[in-house]
């Protein structure tokens, strides 16, 4: 299983391995010169390939051929759930969204036949610009960059939660009654099998969410991974979010879920650790901005958003 590849050339190098890969380059040329995405004479040799993001369960490469670039994004190796990795809805969300002038790429192809890859995937643009992890780019690295990172943020985010979600398409993503309730159920069952302790607070904390659940304002898209890591910025003028990444979690529900996760995962340089944030302060220092915006966010986004109309 130690030689076992991500990436092989063709169906037969694939055939020989313990562990499926996840690319195989004939099968995937093949398929994208059909979609019109490039020409497949070379078998696929043209192909550069490079593992791109930071996702631990669904896989994103990006594939540069015949002076072209584009991002494919697929599920890891089976076995796992049916409904878990569906790259097929993610695409539909972005689709429709995009349709809707949200800031998301273009998917150019969506592909079900798991012949290809023994996963679906899906293809889409490739975009120019920065998604900011532990270190801020050159254009933003000033104290007027990173005052204005956060807002263009919160603009994303309240475009996103300004969307009409009831007609239409969009309506169709999900069950937003009962969304809060479904969550806290969700994860109380999951962190008995993924905590290597036992934690009564956790059991408690879960039961007393369960009894103090708020009413939820009108419903909307939920993006539910909804952080700074999962933006795109524009590499050179006016600060602003140029893509809005990774919709496995979409579905309908309630805003203020994503702005809750959105501040628990942004940290102000010299603040305590947050539960879901970085440990790391250098790192928070290198990427937040003075002043405390975080704290601001909640009144930020209430305030200039419109997700509690």
């Amino acid at each position: 299983m130690s030689g076992d590849r991500e990436i092989v050339r063709t169906a037969t190098e694939a055939a020989r391995q313990e562990r499926p890969p996840l690319l195989v380059l004939d099968a995937l040329a093949a398929r994208l010169a059909a979609a019109g995405l490039g020409d497949a004479s070379d078998g696929g040799s043209g192909i550069r390939v490079a593992r791109i993001g930071e996702g631990h369960s669904n896989v994103t490469f990006l594939l540069e051929w015949g002076g072209r670039r584009l991002v494919l994004r697929r599920g890891p190796r089976p076995p796992h759930p049916p409904s878990a990795h569906d790259m097929l809805r993610e695409a539909r969300v972005q689709t429709l969204l995009r349709a809707e002038g949200l800031a998301v790429p273009e998917i150019l192809h969506v592909c079900d036949d798991e012949s290809v890859l023994g996963v679906p995937f899906y293809v889409m643009e490739h975009l120019d610009g920065e998604v900011i992890t532990d270190r801020m780019p050159a254009h933003l690295d000033d104290d007027e960059g990173r005052q204005a990172m956060p807002y263009a943020a919160v603009d994303a985010l309240a475009a996103l939660h300004a969307l009409d979600v009831g007609t239409g398409e969009l309506a169709t993503l999900g069950r937003p009654d009962g969304y809060l309730r479904r969550q806290v159920d969700r994860f109380s069952s999951l962190w008995p099998t993924v905590s290597r302790r036992t934690l009564p607070e956790v059991d408690a904390l879960a039961v007393w969410l369960g009894e103090n659940l708020p009413r939820s304002p009108r419903a909307s898209v939920v993006h539910g991974d909804f952080r700074i890591g999962n933006l795109m910025f524009a590499r050179s003028g006016p600060v602003r979010v140029q893509a809005i990444l990774d919709w496995e979690m979409a579905t309908l529900g309630d805003p203020l879920a994503d702005l809750g996760y959105l501040v628990a995962t942004y940290a102000d340089r010299d603040a305590a650790p947050t539960p879901a944030g970085s440990d790391d302060r250098d790192a928070r220092r290198r990427v937040s901005a003075p002043g405390g915006p975080r704290r601001a966010l909640c009144g930020l986004f209430t305030n200039e958003g419109v997700a509690l109309v």
